[in-house]
């Protein structure tokens, strides 16, 4: 996972509404400090915009590049990129930014 401070330059560009996430993280322990087995992990239903595509002609994409955004748990196709692993997903199944 990449720092505030560290940019990320994917040689991907996202087409018309689509978008590409890095992923947050999962959990490593739980609010108790109990650990979670690998087996255990939720998907994140979170991560940050690494790149956008243009927007469809008459709806321009309202995320930017480095905004963190909540979505579906399902949400998107995953890919590897240079061993890092992204989801490309339409703005749509985007819940929020925050």
């Amino acid at each position: 996972m990449t720092t505030a401070t560290e940019s990320v330059t994917v040689n991907v560009r996202p087409l018309a509404d689509r978008v590409l996430v890095e992923p947050a993280p999962a959990e490593e322990k739980t609010a108790f400090g109990i650990i979670i087995p690998d087996t255990a992990k939720e998907k994140p239903q979170r991560g940050t915009v690494v790149a956008i595509g243009t927007g469809k002609k008459d709806e321009p994409l309202t995320v930017k590049v480095g905004d963190t955004v909540l979505y579906g748990k399902y949400a998107g196709t995953e890919i590897t990129v240079e061993g890092r692993e992204y989801l490309i997903m339409r703005e749509s199944d985007i819940f929020a930014i925050i």
